[in-house]
């Protein structure tokens, strides 16, 4: 499996596919780490982390990559599945967000614990195999509070039930906002998880469908970091 993922990246890369043959590099390589370090054979797995080295490692060495996308005001089509599902292959298990301002939902800014609970839905959904979800945000100011941390418990609680473990940390100096995962992309929101425009009301178009929803204009920049480690 390992190898037909390289093939296919080869493929992609000789088609000028650079971004889509990024990730299946990494996937192919991550197989091949896997069967190395299941091979009991001395001499096998020499021969295999030689071939690696040699073939594939050096595509990593830079760690270098970047895309920016920028969606205009009131753009629609950006849901979060669009925006993320490239990038959250089968090797994905943990997931880092972090987003000052994933609060109640009676802020200013509204529905952002819905933002983060839907994004929370599609990781559950896969095709990732997502084990643990890292959640570092801020407090709520006054008494919003308490909500706050009863929503984010709920979800906690929920995620829990489909095998998923939610870690919450709480910074009072955070403003950066990214989102990471273990395959190595990183991406960065220019408003966060909150770039929906609140919808006109409960029954109209875009309110259950984020990809009918309007955006705020923000940028996306998408970052790819790998770490091979050395076995």
């Amino acid at each position: 499996a390992g190898a037909e993922t390289v093939k296919r990246a080869v493929e992609l890369d000789l088609a000028s596919r650079f971004q889509e043959s990024l990730v299946c590099y990494q996937e192919g390589i991550d197989l091949l780490l896997q069967v190395v370090k299941a091979t009991k054979d001395e001499a096998k797995k020499h021969r295999y982390r030689q071939k690696i080295s040699e073939n594939y490692v050096m595509i990593f060495s830079d760690g270098k990559y970047h895309k920016q996308i920028r969606i205009e005001e009131n753009a629609t089509g950006f849901g979060y599945e669009k925006l993320f599902q490239e990038y959250l292959t089968e090797i994905v298990s943990e997931v880092w967000v972090e987003d000052p301002y994933i609060r109640h939902v009676h802020q200013a800014s509204k529905y952002l614990l819905y933002n983060f609970l839907r994004f929370c839905e599609m990781l559950v959904k896969g095709p990732c195999k997502v084990k643990t979800i890292h959640l570092l945000t801020s407090y709520d100011e006054g008494s919003g509070k308490s909500q706050q941390l009863s929503g984010l418990e709920e979800i906690k609680q929920s995620l829990r039930n489909y095998g998923v473990t939610l870690n919450i940390a709480f910074s009072s100096s955070i403003h950066d906002r990214e989102i990471r995962f273990n395959n190595g992309w990183m991406i960065k929101i220019g408003r966060g998880l909150d770039y929906f425009k609140k919808p006109q009301g409960r029954f109209s178009i875009g309110y259950c469908d984020f990809d009918l929803r309007p955006c705020h204009e923000t940028t996306v920049d998408v970052f790819h970091t790998k770490h091979t480690k050395k076995m």
